[in-house]
């Protein structure tokens, strides 16, 4: 596909999928149906890479692609691994995707960063005109802190202590799950990290994502903390729409 100006390309590595496609950067919006193949085993740098190629070409895409990882990513050099191979550490994508994409720009970022940006500008916080915080409750905390369209990158709030524990060994979906809490149970804890957040950052609107969050109208009415929160409405596409955007950009995070 010829490359348009606002056009872009995003692809979003998870544990179990590897997922992208072509996103409307006017709207927000994907312009055909995301392409998925499920993530290699182990999922290496050269594996992931050359899944994401196979994106890439099915697509027929030839401009910018963006990238999303679950690594914290500082100028093109992912520092951490979760639920892919440990050999992404310390790892320089751009000699990576140099080798795997060589005709194109590739920008790599955190997942959680991604679909921050995307609903901070598409999404449940389109409309905040200030600070919003992000969250991803699944497996562990993922978290993404925007001012004013401005991205904070790797800000990792989930490893923050609360009450002499980390928050996603406090409130992460995943401790709701193994613990069999009720919502009541659970978002007395959410509560409690989304106060110690609030009080350290102050943020205008706190947007809540992950599976969960589908469940946002049962369990987020019972939330005690004081500023806004609100569900994620981009869901699946968020992490797309997100490295689209950066891949646009030129965010090298």
């Amino acid at each position: 596909m010829a490359e348009q100006a606002h056009l872009g390309f995003g692809v979003d590595v998870g544990g179990s999928g590897v997922k992208g496609g072509i996103v409307d950067l006017r709207t927000g919006e994907m312009t055909h149906r995301r392409i998925k193949i499920a993530t290699p085993h182990p999922a290496t740098p050269k594996a992931v890479a050359e899944t994401i190629a196979k994106i890439v070409e099915q697509a027929g895409w030839t401009g910018n692609v963006g990238v999303t990882l679950p690594c914290v990513v500082t100028n093109g050099v992912t520092r951490s691994a979760a639920n892919v191979d440990k050999a992404w550490i310390d790892l320089d994508t751009h000699e990576l995707f140099a080798e795997i994409l060589p005709k194109q720009k590739v920008t790599v970022l955190n997942d959680a960063d991604a679909a921050g940006l995307a609903e901070d500008s598409y999404g449940a916080a389109a409309e905040i005109d200030g600070v919003v915080l992000l969250l991803t409750f699944g497996t562990g905390i993922g978290s993404a802190l925007l001012n004013r369209g401005v991205l904070l990158p790797n800000t990792e709030f989930g490893h923050i202590e609360v009450d002499g524990a980390e928050a996603e060994h406090r409130a992460a979906a995943s401790v709701k799950d193994r613990k069999g809490m009720d919502y009541p149970e659970w978002t007395a804890e959410v509560s409690k990290v989304l106060s110690t957040f609030e009080n350290l950052l102050w943020p205008d609107v706190i947007v809540v994502g992950g599976g969960i969050s589908r469940e946002g109208d049962t369990w987020i009415p019972m939330l005690t903390n004081r500023t806004p929160v609100v569900a994620a409405t981009l869901r699946n596409t968020a992490g797309i729409v997100g490295a689209a955007m950066a891949a646009q950009a030129r965010v090298d995070v």
